[in-house]
């Protein structure tokens, strides 16, 4: 096959979220319009009914509540669409950060009643880091929100970037009678209240073609008219390059649960998102047109089929064709792996594939052997930038309540720190703390432990502040620092020393006292020994 035809007919994209904005149904009816499901689940009340499609994860099927990326791809048209649909709750906040690096662009959910709110904003930061392109799909229209034009300030002034609706919703709450398509010149009524995909389509090149009035009442249609009018008098037109550089965020209307909006959004997302392109690498940039195949895991799960206990690799293609059975080389362990049963996902259901190109996200499984930030080539001694560990902002030391069972506890939260579900640091004399960024996570590896790996645990809450990892050219200070220090010093997985700080008191003391070291917050910049 043509390597650049296969490039080009790729979008791999994240759809982020506040928690409850609307995600992982949106994500749903994307499948729904692209025939890759029947029927979709809904999450109400945090209570599924039917369990999402993306949430597989038993934990997540009770609390209604994503707590994993989930990759999903499907054939739209000619072609072939990659979501990663990604935690919305601030406490897996870092599981997002991480799969927004393996996205070309990202579609963020906005619930038309709450509006910006702070996860949303932690979320735009990452992507303004990275130049992500953004669109932005303002849900719920179903709902009694806030005046579209309100929201389109508040998207602007709280997230700092430019916006241009390119959809325009017709009435809101119990009056929304649909979506007029200001891209495509065309105004489009949706059936309410059901789980398969209606519609009735009308051209409307001319909103003051009369047409408009027979389908929607004269107060909507003179009220349409004027918005419409405003909007091409305040907003600038919308500029491609503008959107593909992370500057102007397009912004659609609509309801996901009802089926608003969502298939404007998706066909002038796959017309106008980036394919995969250039990706930077330690040693130079890597374009995603070269012959030879380089990728990067940016996730590990263990346990995603419960029935066979697997451990996968979620491996983002970064150029060339990965081929099923081709030896590649291990770039940090410098060894040749490979692979007799990669595969493309539907959240839980997994299929064998014999080739995959660049932008595909497929799974590897994996004997221990990956890490996430690992790197894939054909032989060039590349590492792609590392996936960095944030400082966490909760600790505490895990405590085994069966001795019987030390070895299941201990390759149990070995895995799932090896997935970034939390990191764990070890400390002289084999004590096991974990952190985190919230309490939920503390949750989840407890309920994974004992479902998982027959395990169970309790949690000791540590008066630590904060995790710095620390790094210094004078080997002898680094060195005579953990010596003295030795009560407050332990090991990530990657066996680098961290400095738990007690408080920022602390912390400036250990900087005064030892100037020459550096102490970081996040694990980056930091280069595993």
């Amino acid at each position: 096959m043509d390597l650049q035809k296969e490039i080009s007919r790729r979008k791999t994209f994240a759809i982020i979220s506040h928690p409850d904005a609307g995600k992982t149904t949106l994500t749903e009816k994307f499948l729904l319009f692209g025939g890759a499901i029947q029927t979709a689940g809904a999450v109400k009340s945090n209570k599924i009914r039917k369990s999402a499609t993306s949430d597989f994860m038993e934990i997540e099927k009770q609390r209604g509540i994503s707590v994993a990326t989930s990759v999903m791809g499907f054939e739209y048209g000619s072609r072939r669409i990659n979501i990663l649909d990604t935690p919305g709750h601030k406490d897996f906040a870092e599981d997002t950060y991480r799969t927004l690096t393996a996205v070309d662009s990202v579609i963020l959910v906005i619930d038309c009643v709450k509006g910006v709110e702070e996860q949303t904003e932690r979320l735009m930061e990452v992507c303004r880091m990275r130049r992500t392109p953004v669109i932005i799909f303002i849900n719920k229209l179903d709902r009694e929100g806030r005046e579209p034009f309100e929201l389109l300030d508040e998207l602007e002034n709280k997230l700092s970037i430019s916006v241009r609706p390119l959809t325009w919703p017709i009435g809101q709450g119990q009056s929304f009678k649909g979506v007029y398509n200001l891209y495509g010149k065309s105004l489009n009524l949706f059936e309410s209240g059901s789980s398969r995909v209606t519609q009735s389509f009308v051209s409307l090149q001319d909103l003051n073609d009369p047409e408009l009035d027979r389908w929607i009442p004269e107060s909507f249609s003179k009220k349409l008219r004027d918005d419409v009018l405003l909007i091409e008098g305040v907003y600038e037109p919308f500029d491609r390059e503008l959107y593909r550089e992370g500057l102007l965020a397009p912004v659609f209307f609509g309801s996901a649960i009802n089926n608003f909006g969502i298939r404007e959004l998706l066909e002038t997302f796959t017309e106008i998102a980036p394919s995969p392109d250039a990706r930077e690498a330690a040693e130079r940039t890597v374009h995603a047109a070269e012959e030879a195949m380089t990728g990067f895991v940016f996730k590990i799960h263990a346990n995603l089929d419960p029935n066979h206990r697997d451990r996968t690799a979620f491996f983002k293609i970064c150029s060339g064709r990965f081929e099923r059975n081709r030896f590649y080389t291990h770039t940090r362990l410098q060894k040749k792996v490979r692979f007799s049963s990669p595969t493309h996902f539907m959240a839980n259901e997994k299929s064998i594939i014999d080739d995959a190109w660049p932008g595909d996200v497929i799974g590897l499984y994996d004997n221990g052997s990956l890490k996430i930030g690992d790197t894939l080539t054909e032989g060039e001694d590349l590492h792609f930038r590392g996936i960095p560990s944030f400082s966490p902002e909760i600790f505490k030391a895990l405590e085994n309540r069966d001795p019987m069972k030390q070895k299941q506890l201990d390759k149990g939260i070995r895995q799932l720190t090896e997935e970034g579900l939390a990191q764990l640091f070890i400390q002289f004399g084999n004590r096991k703390i974990i952190g985190t960024v919230g309490e939920l996570q503390f949750d989840v590896i407890k309920f994974r432990l004992e479902h998982e790996y027959n395990a169970q645990c309790d949690f000791t809450p540590l008066r630590y502040h904060k995790a710095f990892w620390v790094t210094g050219a004078d080997k002898e200070m680094l060195e005579e620092f953990r010596r003295r220090k030795a009560g407050a010093i332990a090991l990530d997985r990657e066996e680098r020393p961290v400095f738990l700080a007690e408080s920022e008191w602390m912390l400036k003391v250990a900087r005064e006292d030892y100037p020459s070291l550096e102490f970081h917050t996040t694990s980056e910049c930091t280069p595993a020994e």
